[in-house]
């Protein structure tokens, strides 16, 4: 470990975050990190994952790159670390100029234990230029939200995909014996995905640290619609048991998420429609508005909740069922932080799609549009150099960067640096096939208990095959009659 014994890590984290103790495993982690060695975490949300890693960033010098996915899922956290009068700061885009500058001038003065910043911006050439200096010493990269990697890397945030080649290109730029450790952290990985996100980020033997995500205190159910009108009117029966109680309604699209608020706003519905198309102070203004108990609920898409902390969050409605089990975990870990009891409902299409086929059309639309860009990943394959340079594949083509990071997904690609790429010819494979991802439709319509399903699907064998929560809608119906 390094130099920082237990008491001093105890006596930093008593004086900043006024607690006695650490919960477990938050301190292993914290020694882990300060070691200079990779980890990845599975933890869910409410355990106190961001003081495992701001903590060890205090106690030594130099710098530690915070990369998360989401503005106000930084913003959060910068400003409750700001108050206690911390050396940290966040870079993006909506940031004023005079700001960034300010910014760039502490991390090449040494000034700054932390920079929260997205993938993106990492690898924007101001802030690599300053990075890349010899004298800026980079204690560790930590990827908070890493399923982010594994779910958007490959459509619409290419930059996760590049962060694999982030430390050996650091590390180039510093003095000989220089390390930095990489720690990965997310609420939701299965087996799969731990994989992946080792092999990406090339973490090198990492500490694994999987924190079960069960959860007493959330009810799991789905209610089956056999049409549109009838998955409305399950809604409005479900919220009419929730008189008052804060919650979300979670939709696939942009689309439905304003058709879905504008229709209960006419019902009287204090509520407001989310998604990524709003601009960031509407965004902020309806993420207030909520916490502050103005509006009821929100009618969102996965855009909305990533580090918006409510405790007191009674449900959780799916309109549309997610397309990943891991999103469905996030979303439904939103709920119920406080301990509280919290109802978690996933409104689905019967089966057979023969009375009402809207769930199997949303996934076949969304598959679509990947199998699409399959087709176009294999055509410009015969297109571009051998090696090359992201700037240039980028300017011939639209979407060359979403091409590269799809390539780099099917194992065709390898980044020599996050800015140049080379090309892996594989002769036992002759085109790169679709392979579409229902994986969450063997979870909806299950008899077996739905916390069993979701433990067994994430790696969590420990509780056995007997396991049942005994509080979702599938024990409650098996429960057996007590005479």
């Amino acid at each position: 470990m390094s130099s920082h014994n237990t008491e001093s890590i105890q006596t930093i984290f008593q004086k900043i975050w006024g607690y006695d103790s650490f919960r477990f495993p938050q301190q292993e982690i914290i020694e882990t990190i300060l070691a200079a060695k990779d980890a990845l975490i599975v933890m869910p949300t409410g355990f106190g994952k961001s003081i495992c890693f701001q903590l060890p960033a205090l106690l030594k010098t130099g710098l530690t790159l915070v990369i998360s996915p989401l503005v106000a899922l930084m913003e959060n956290q910068v400003e409750e670390l700001l108050a206690k009068k911390l050396p940290v700061a966040l870079i993006h885009n909506e940031i004023p100029r005079q700001q960034r500058k300010k910014t760039l001038a502490a991390i090449a003065d040494q000034t700054l234990r932390l920079l929260y910043l997205s993938p993106e911006t990492l690898l924007s050439p101001p802030l690599w230029s300053k990075l890349t200096l010899p004298h800026v010493k980079i204690n560790a990269l930590i990827l908070d939200e890493a399923h982010c990697l594994t779910q958007w890397g490959d459509n619409f945030r290419p930059a996760y995909r590049r962060l694999g080649a982030v430390r050996p290109a650091l590390l180039q730029s510093k003095p000989a014996g220089s390390q930095i450790a990489i720690a990965a952290f997310t609420a939701t990985a299965n087996p799969a995905t731990r994989e992946t996100l080792t092999r990406i980020l090339q973490l090198e033997k990492p500490q694994l640290f999987l924190i079960n995500p069960y959860r007493q205190n959330l009810d799991l159910s789905t209610k089956i619609c056999i049409s549109p009108g009838c998955r409305r009117h399950q809604l409005l029966n479900f919220l009419t048991g929730q008189p008052r109680q804060s919650g979300l309604i979670y939709t696939r699209s942009r689309r439905h998420s304003e058709n879905l608020a504008a229709w209960l706003q006419s019902l009287h519905y204090r509520t407001s429609a989310y998604h990524a198309g709003l601009s960031p102070f509407q965004r902020r203004e309806i993420e207030q508005n909520w916490l502050r108990g103005d509006l009821t609920f929100v009618v969102c898409t996965s855009a909305f909740g990533m580090g918006i902390n409510k405790p007191d969050v009674r449900w959780v409605v799916h309109y549309q069922p997610p397309a990943l089990l891991s999103e469905y975990l996030q979303e439904i870990g939103r709920g119920g932080r406080d301990g509280g009891k919290m109802q978690a409902l996933t409104l689905i299409s019967e089966p057979t799609g023969w009375l009402d086929n809207s769930d199997k059309n949303q996934q076949k639309f969304f598959n679509s549009q990947q199998e699409r860009q399959y087709r176009q990943a294999w055509q410009i394959l015969a297109q571009i150099p051998l090696e090359g340079k992201l700037e240039a594949i980028s300017a011939e083509f639209p979407d060359g960067a979403l091409i590269l990071s799809l390539l780099h997904s099917l194992e065709r690609l390898e980044w020599l640096d996050p800015f140049h790429y080379r090309l892996i010819y594989r002769h036992n494979s002759a085109k790169m096939t679709f392979k579409p991802k229902n994986e969450i439709f063997p979870y909806l319509y299950t008899r077996r208990c739905r916390w069993h399903f979701l433990l067994n699907a994430f790696g969590f064998q420990e509780n056995g095959d007997n396991f049942r929560c005994g509080h979702c809608d599938n024990c409650r119906r098996n429960r057996p009659l007590v005479s």
